[in-house]
């Protein structure tokens, strides 16, 4: 599975290749940027018709015999200025919708993409750092295709007529500007690669910020627990001291860079505009002439400058663009199979055939060891075992988030390896230790086990859940906002909220993954009424960590190192003298048998 790398391990854009990924998001907007075409080249035109208007102004506007005609030339100036600002205006808003769209819908690509990424891939990529791309590395995109595609396209246009209406107005003096171009030409070159890399350095480093902040804020409560605010202050301080100390060396670049340009480009127009004041003198050009040409080497002088500028902005989008296609670029290991097979049946029947798993991680440690189990329709087992055993591995396999190295996981029938990986899915629900909530109402937590149910499927799920009354207790009722995780509700709360999640789903399998152990007695006895109601009619697995959850299921299945020790209800297993008599007598603290 490709992967995302590691800032140490990038290396820094060397070219502009990556922008052109974004060329068919842009080429779906055709027809408005043909729209923002002529808005440009009309806009254009009356830019570069000023000059020839202020040149008759200055020519023959000011003669004594033609007192009348002034007015003429200062409205066709007005007129000019007036559609230039009107068109102007039309093709800025244009282009800037363009930008947004493309940016947006680059945003829902990378975003759509990740979403469908296995764990396997957040074992090694951190999500602070995944965030920094969907929104830093996309904004800095959005610059050039929003604001900096508008000013490339004007500058470039107003760059081109410019020129053409220099060679009209004085072919000399232009073929004299044309000598001196390299001097402008020469520092973009030389200075664009060093600001493409420090852009690169740059943003690696605002991704690492995003990363800390992200890992730091999401164990909030364990960070004051240990009094770790400063440490992890210090921390962060150091971080954005880099960060800092990056930017400003990328600004400095960028700005010896615009500096250069802008040095560069007017001393060449002051040299060709002294040999024009001296063909003025010598009476071989009208002093209009001089003038007209003087505003459209200020116009190649000034759009010179912008696209400088805005060269400064591709580089560093360039490097966005990369880091985009990155993301793009990883692939999951675990998807569906291309003519995937169809379940027959719905009765929730499982089988675990001598599956070997090791984690991408840690592949010299293998949590599951030739492992089999099977499981009828209907029926309610419970894994246990120590620490590491295995258990909430065998879950992770059967919702399909890794693929056994050898083995396989058949599901009423199904190899699920050749089934759609969606479908696997939908027919099986959990409720884990640590319930997720969503920063939303309830009504919107427990709706997302089955998004198309309507309200009233909602409410009875609720009530299913024993949820329905503190719900409606809450100050609006199933359309309260429940905080960030749930934050306004208490840990029965929250279960009971995820139980009635999976009774919405409706699923065949169901697992549990101890969901009370970390409640009060009373909590507790709510949340087990919620969970029978649950588990009627399904095939249920169950992890237990506290055997006096298990005691009326109907196996037990004992793990150890990743394989099956022994098997059995309560009583079997307690007068069999193993392992889990040895895990109830450290629970209960004596011999049960």
């Amino acid at each position: 599975m490709a992967k995302v790398k590691n800032n140490s391990e990038r290396p820094a854009s060397r070219n502009l290749k990556p922008l052109r990924a974004a060329f068919p998001f842009l080429l779906k907007y055709k027809s408005r940027l043909y729209l923002a075409l002529l808005f440009l080249v009309i806009a254009a035109i009356a830019a570069l018709g000023m000059p020839v208007a202020l040149r008759a102004v200055i020519d023959y506007g000011f003669s004594t015999d033609r007192v009348g005609t002034i007015d003429i030339y200062f409205v066709d100036l007005l007129l000019l200025a007036a559609t230039y600002a009107i068109f102007a205006a039309l093709r800025f808003y244009t282009v800037m919708w363009i930008g947004e769209r493309v940016v947006a819908d680059i945003r829902n690509k990378v975003y759509a993409h990740v979403v469908t990424l296995s764990p396997s891939f957040y074992e090694t990529t951190r999500i602070g750092e995944v965030l920094s791309r969907l929104t830093t590395d996309t904004t800095l995109v959005q610059t050039v295709f929003g604001a900096g595609m508008s000013i490339a396209l004007r500058s470039a246009v107003t760059l081109i007529g410019a020129f053409i209406m220099l060679f009209i107005t004085s072919p000399k003096l232009t073929s004299l500007l044309f000598l001196l171009l390299p001097v402008v030409v020469l520092p973009v070159l030389m200075y664009g690669r060093k600001v493409r890399r420090l852009s690169r350095a740059s943003q690696d480093k605002i991704a690492d910020l995003s990363g800390l902040a992200d890992e730091t804020l999401n164990a909030i409560h364990i960070i004051q627990a240990y009094t770790l605010e400063k440490f992890q202050s210090k921390r962060f301080s150091d971080a954005i001291e880099r960060a800092f100390e990056t930017a400003t060396r990328r600004i400095l670049m960028s700005s010896l860079l615009s500096a250069t340009i802008v040095l560069t480009a007017f001393s060449a127009i002051v040299c060709v505009l002294w040999i024009g004041a001296r063909e003025v003198i010598s009476g071989s050009m009208t002093p209009g002439t001089l003038g007209q040409f003087l505003l459209y080497a200020t116009f190649v002088a000034g759009t010179t400058m912008a696209l400088g500028e805005v060269w400064s902005d591709v580089q560093r989008a360039a490097g966005a663009m990369e880091r985009l296609l990155e993301l793009l670029g990883s692939t999951s290991n675990v998807f569906s199979p291309a003519n995937p097979a169809k379940f027959m049946v719905n009765q929730g029947a499982l089988a675990i055939e001598n599956v070997t798993f090791s984690y991408p991680s840690r592949p010299e440690h293998p949590s599951l060891i030739n492992f089999s189990l099977r499981i009828n329709s209907g029926e309610t087992i419970a894994l246990v075992g120590p620490s590491g055993a295995g258990k909430s591995t065998v879950f992770q396999l059967l919702m399909r988030f890794y693929d056994p190295q050898s083995g396989s996981i058949v599901f009423d029938g199904i190899d699920i390896k050749t089934a759609n990986l969606t479908e696997v899915r939908s027919r099986i629900g959990i409720v884990p230790q640590n319930t997720v909530l969503f920063a939303a109402t309830a009504m919107e937590n427990i709706r997302l086990g089955r998004p198309e149910a309507s309200n009233e499927d909602v409410i009875n799920a609720a009530k299913a859940a024993f949820a329905d009354a503190f719900i409606r207790e809450l100050p609006e009722g199933y359309d309260t906002f429940l905080g960030e995780k749930g934050a306004r509700l208490s840990g029965g709360q929250q279960q009971r909220i995820a139980i009635a999640r999976a009774i919405l789903k409706n699923p065949p399998v169901l697992l549990l993954d101890e969901a009370t152990s970390s409640l009060d007695a009373e909590s507790e006895k709510q949340v087990q009424e919620a969970l029978e109601h649950l588990m009627r009619n399904r095939t249920t697995i169950v992890i237990a960590h506290r055997l006096a959850t298990v005691k009326q299921v109907d196996r037990i299945i004992v793990m150890e190192a990743g394989t099956i020790v022994d098997e059995g209800n309560h009583e079997h297993l307690l007068k069999a003298d193993g392992l889990y008599a040895r895990l109830a007598e450290l629970q209960f603290g004596e011999k049960t048998q």
